[in-house]
């Protein structure tokens, strides 16, 4: 019989995937139309299983090596862990990434989010052809952040088309600040996913969700508020 004082670990996850619908929808976003990302860095590979049995299909990454050992642990316990209805992670890597990882996480990814340069790019397109990317925007001049400055998003979104990968859209970490800097952060690069025609904003993560579907977003990375506090040992390198 369970202790309802620590309910089992899926039903914790469900619980907390409900409360982000709930704020999606509050926020003015359709949860059917905003994907959630689920952030698993420093997640086991067992609480994953978990997320993509609750349907969280898209997973994202922020260490190479954490990723790959990740999914091929995944891989291998596959018919053990899972039913055939349920459908098999999308992989995408959202963290700061070297030239010299691509040829790594290659085989895994199905969305690089954190294109931010065309050297990166170059190499993506190399080990990755006609991979769908998204080009990442520091639209809080944090350099720690990553991304490119607005004014060098529709160079690097052309510079990425013609090496030939797909650019599906753009991804931003929102200012810090007061609300409104946060929510004008998210305007931004609202306005030039549309002035680019991209469709995919993935803008907004456990923190400030709502300022970000309120503007837009069509995709919100969450971590912490899916999964709780997590011990996250930082993978030198990557």
């Amino acid at each position: 019989m369970s202790d309802p004082a620590h309910p089992p670990v899926k039903g914790d996850l469900a619980r907390r995937l409900a409360r982000v619908h709930e704020r999606i929808r509050d926020a003015g976003g359709d949860p059917a139309r905003v994907t959630v990302l689920a952030v698993t860095k420093g997640v086991a590979a067992s609480r994953v299983a978990d997320a993509l049995e609750l349907g969280l299909t898209d997973v994202g990454e922020s260490y190479v090596q954490e990723l790959a050992d990740k999914a091929d642990e995944l891989d291998a316990s596959w018919g053990e862990r899972s039913s055939a209805a349920v459908a098999r992670p999308r992989w995408h890597f959202i963290g700061r990434l070297q030239r010299n990882k691509v040829r790594v996480a290659a085989p895994y990814v199905q969305l690089w989010q954190s294109v931010d340069r065309l050297s990166l790019a170059a190499e993506v397109a190399r080990r990755a052809p006609g991979a769908p990317v998204l080009v990442q925007v520091n639209v809080a001049g944090e350099a720690q952040q990553g991304g490119c400055p607005p004014e060098r998003v529709a160079a690097v979104v052309e510079g990425c088309r013609d090496l030939g990968l797909e650019v599906r859209g753009l991804m931003a970490i929102g200012a810090r600040g007061a609300p409104d800097v946060v929510r004008a952060s998210f305007r931004t690069v609202r306005a030039l996913a549309d002035g680019l025609g991209l469709p995919e904003r993935s803008m907004g993560m456990s923190g400030d969700l709502e300022l970000a579907v309120a503007e837009g977003s069509t995709m919100v990375r969450v971590g912490s508020d899916l999964f709780g506090p997590r011990r996250v040992e930082r993978v030198v390198g990557n």
